[in-house]
C-alpha cells in the first residue's frame, strides 16, 4: 500500500487498487483486512457519491467505542462515582436497618 499524496488532514490513511468483481448483476469491490481491521467494520456500511468519489463509512451505531472509552476513563482513574456521598447510607440505614 502507498500513502496519498495530502488526502487526508487528521487522520492516517493508505490507497489500495482493487478490482470490481461481478456480484451476480452488481459490482463489488473487496476492501483489503488492514482496512476492514482499522475501521472494525461491521456487516453493514453506508455507501455514498460524493463529488465524484466513492465513500463508504461506518454505520452509526450506539456504544460503538464504549469498551474503549471505559479502559481509557479507567486508566486515568476516572471511573469513581462522582455521586457516591449523595447516595451514601444515612445514619439509620447504619444503625436501625437490619441487613
Amino acid at each position: 500500500m502507498r500513502q496519498p499524496a495530502d488526502r487526508s488532514k487528521d487522520t492516517a490513511s493508505a490507497v489500495a487498487r482493487a478490482r470490481l468483481a461481478k456480484i451476480g448483476k452488481s459490482r463489488g469491490i473487496p476492501l483489503p483486512r488492514a482496512f476492514l481491521d482499522q475501521l472494525e467494520l461491521d456487516e453493514e456500511v453506508e455507501v455514498e457519491v460524493q463529488d465524484g468519489q466513492v465513500v463508504i463509512r461506518l454505520v452509526p451505531r450506539r456504544r460503538r467505542s464504549w469498551d474503549k472509552q471505559f479502559d481509557g476513563m479507567t486508566a486515568r482513574g476516572d471511573d469513581r462515582l462522582l455521586d457516591a456521598k449523595a447516595f451514601g447510607l444515612s445514619s439509620w440505614d447504619e444503625e436501625k436497618w437490619v441487613w
